[in-house]
């Protein structure tokens, strides 16, 4: 036997182990479905919903859904929204950790014009060196068509969610109407590891130092390594944050649906104004977990606290400004809660996912079961006990991006733009569209490639 440990990622500071046998006979349906019940009863944040009589002959995945307490906005406006399984355990480990089979391109899906059924894509960013890259992608590009058929509110699932190679032509909005153009660029997704850490700057207005940083994903190192690089990555740029005396922050996450919360206490010990002493955030847990795990480890269990950190600005931070969207989630508005009790934090996008709920990632590889659960295990609650953003936190400073989109650390950009506006207290740069247009904009989205990114999660293996 080997004892194999796994990264935490969401929610606790312990370590769980679990052996694994070599040469495990694959488990059945009905094997997995036992395993199945036997974790969703013990770690389940509602496992007091859980049926007594669980119906064994489904398919894994309907059996794994049969037994969730799912939201309902009139039944059951306290339900669970996220919790997820995935046939492949490897994958669903893979993603969280910020690898993944893709392009390399992030785009987002709109009605355009407005009113029809025509659908555009518009890529958000692009991940040096993956084939979009390669290919001339660049953030704020448009595509109406792929592999020649133009999207439609009909096929752009069928067109799009495969892993086949696609060619893509692509088009400019002019006013209210699209022109096409005769540009076709061919793709096919590779494997690739996603840097989370993708742009920073420092802006100088007059007296006003900023710091802005893009993070897309709280992923702490590259999947199956234990190098902190991306954690070691913003801990350097905050050293030069410090060094240049920045004393206003923007931390870009409008497509930063969550991840590791170990990646999370690290971005919020560089910001947080007080002592590493001071509680960052505390999870709740059903009673049988709660009760288990304080016998084992005490009431620390319960609670993270700040990190030292001798890149630390928040003693120097006049303004913190964070940009959200629709995609921000889980750890993303963890970070926020958390800081809130020591900070006055402005929030400038559109309301945020509303995700204060944790979950684990669990696998049962040492008894042949292949698949992966990320059922909801915990609530998240900052230092005053408060977790009351579970419809999304409201923006102070209500912006959108809309469909003409500018490059990272352009001040034209909607949302950067207000977020300057609000430390300077002077436009850096003329704002050409109005609220309402940006509004409109906004109202014809459909979807983006990043809500299927995988968010925040603890990982462990069963009990």
């Amino acid at each position: 036997m080997k004892t194999k440990y796994l990264l935490i990622l969401l929610l606790t500071g312990a370590l769980f182990n679990g052996c694994r046998e070599k040469n495990v006979d694959p488990a059945t349906e009905t094997q997995t479905n036992e395993w199945i019940y036997a974790n969703m009863k013990y770690w389940y944040y509602w496992n007091d919903h859980i049926t007594a009589s669980p119906d064994y002959t489904k398919k894994p995945d309907d059996f794994f859904e049969s037994l969730l307490y799912r939201f309902d906005a009139n039944a059951r406006p306290d339900g669970d929204r996220f919790s997820w399984i995935q046939e492949s355990a490897d994958e669903l480990q893979a993603s969280l950790a910020g690898e993944s089979k893709t392009t390399g391109m992030e785009y987002k899906l709109v009605y355009f014009p407005s009113g029809s059924t025509n659908v555009i894509g518009i890529v958000l960013y692009v991940i040096p060196d993956s084939p979009a890259d390669k290919a001339g992608f660049v953030r704020g590009d448009i595509f109406n068509s792929v592999n020649d058929q133009k999207l439609t509110g009909s096929n752009y699932s069928q067109l799009l969610n495969t892993e086949d190679k696609k060619t893509f032509k692509l088009a400019k909005i002019n006013g209210t109407a699209l022109e096409e153009t005769t540009t076709s660029r061919e793709l096919a997704p590779i494997v690739l590891q996603e840097d989370p850490v993708f742009f920073d700057t420092i802006f100088t207005y007059g007296p006003n130092k900023i710091g802005y940083v893009v993070y897309h994903q709280f992923i702490p190192q590259p999947y199956k390594t234990s190098n902190g690089q991306y954690d070691k990555k913003l801990d350097n740029i905050f050293t030069t944050f410090q060094r240049n005396n920045v004393n206003a922050l923007v931390v870009d996450l409008r497509y930063n649906p969550g991840g590791y919360v170990s990646s999370a206490t690290n971005l919020a010990s560089l910001i947080v104004k007080g002592s590493s002493n001071d509680i960052f955030y505390y999870k709740e847990y059903n009673d049988e977990v709660t009760e288990t795990n304080r016998k084992k480890f005490g009431d620390s269990y319960f609670y993270d606290k700040f990190i030292t950190k001798t890149q630390n600005i928040g003693g120097n931070l006049n303004n913190l400004v964070f940009l959200v969207s629709s995609r921000s989630a889980s750890a993303s508005e963890l970070l926020i809660n958390g800081l809130k009790p020591y900070m006055d934090v402005t929030l400038v996008g559109t309301r945020t996912v509303g995700k204060n709920v944790g979950s684990v990632t669990l696998t049962g590889e040492d008894k042949g079961i292949k698949w992966g659960l990320q059922p909801i295990v915990s609530k998240s609650l900052n230092r005053d006990k408060k977790s009351d953003y579970h419809t999304g936190f409201v923006p102070d400073i209500p912006a959108s991006e809309g469909n003409i989109l500018y490059r990272y650390g352009d001040p034209r950009d909607p949302l950067l733009g207000e977020a300057l506006f609000k430390i300077t207290g002077s436009r850096v740069v003329r704002q050409g569209r109005g609220v309402h247009t940006l509004q409109e904009e906004e109202s014809q989205e459909i979807t983006s490639s990043v809500a299927k990114k995988a968010g925040g999660s603890n990982m462990f293996y069963d009990k």
